[in-house]
């Protein structure tokens, strides 16, 4: 049975936005790296360059923006993810390896929970993406 947005929740698309300042190095880790599409991108926008990354419905993405006067971003700890769970194990097993020969090796998570099935991967800006294994939960 299909699940929809509650009716009092309208919402049509869902976007999580950062700052970068290396909006590059994110199109490449996460285009080339992960295998997300990039779905749209915009400059000169006020100042801002921006990248629009996503799954193919593009009902889920992510925004990376850049201002020219510097747009710095650190991830404010160890423990904000973003997890990309997943049925398949050798896709996990081959995203994780094309992202250490890139220069992304895999990391210890703060939370070991998310080492049971899972492997935890820094992107150029320090924020932290979990690959998890869905077989078991």
């Amino acid at each position: 049975m299909e699940k929809l947005w509650p009716h009092q929740l309208p919402v049509v698309q869902v976007r999580v936005a950062r700052p970068t300042d290396q909006i590059e190095e994110l199109e490449r880790f996460y285009c080339v790296g992960v295998g997300l599409e990039k779905i749209g991108s915009f400059s000169g926008h006020r100042g801002y360059t921006g990248l629009l990354i996503g799954m193919p419905d593009a009902s889920y993405h992510l925004e990376f923006t850049q201002h020219i006067e510097g747009s710095p971003c650190p991830a404010p700890s160890k423990d904000n993810l973003l997890v990309f769970y997943m049925p398949n194990q050798q896709a996990i097993e081959a995203i994780a390896h094309r992202l250490k020969e890139m220069g992304y090796p895999e990391v210890s998570p703060e939370n070991p929970y998310w080492e049971e099935r899972g492997v935890t991967i820094e992107d150029p800006d320090g924020w932290r993406i979990v690959l998890m294994n869905t077989n078991g939960i």
